[in-house]
């Protein structure tokens, strides 16, 4: 797990002032995979029209390209408004596998300071039961933050 209090020093300082979403995902994608030694996939979806959403920056191996709310974990996250915490994919009704060695996943939505969902952050794993309840609520914490002005 990381830690994510210093996690959330060095985002801070790196995204300081930012509003373009992309370069915002971009940066963190990068600085949260390298954190999380249990993500083999760290990215964002985008929401490019209703109800759609499009692969965006992320580290790792390829992602699926388009992924509509009404489908898997990250459609679920966008449809809901609700971070899903998934320990075994298999268990999960609709999971798309963009590859087959994810295990487990955490999704969670997120928004901008004016309540717009701009998208998902996306965490897959080789391993079963990968994430915790502590990275949701830290993660969940820090898009806020760091999403507040995004455009």
């Amino acid at each position: 797990m990381p830690d994510y209090t210093e996690l959330t020093k060095t985002l801070t300082s790196l995204c300081h002032g930012e509003t373009d979403a992309v370069s915002l995902m971009a940066t963190i994608a990068c600085e949260l995979h390298h954190a999380h030694e249990m993500s083999d996939w760290t990215g964002f979806y985008r929401v490019t029209e209703p109800e759609v959403l499009k692969v965006g920056p992320y580290q790792g191996g390829h992602g699926c390209l388009v992924i509509p709310f009404s489908k898997g974990v990250c459609g679920a996250a966008a449809r809901l408004g609700q971070a899903q915490l998934v320990p075994d994919v298999e268990a999960f009704p609709g999971h798309i596998a963009c590859a087959s060695s994810t295990r487990s996943e955490l999704v969670l939505p997120v928004w901008n300071g004016a309540g717009r969902l701009l998208g998902v952050l996306d965490l897959d794993s080789n391993t079963p039961d990968a994430f915790t309840q502590t990275d949701v609520d830290a993660l969940t914490k820090l898009m806020a933050r760091l999403f507040e002005a995004a455009a």
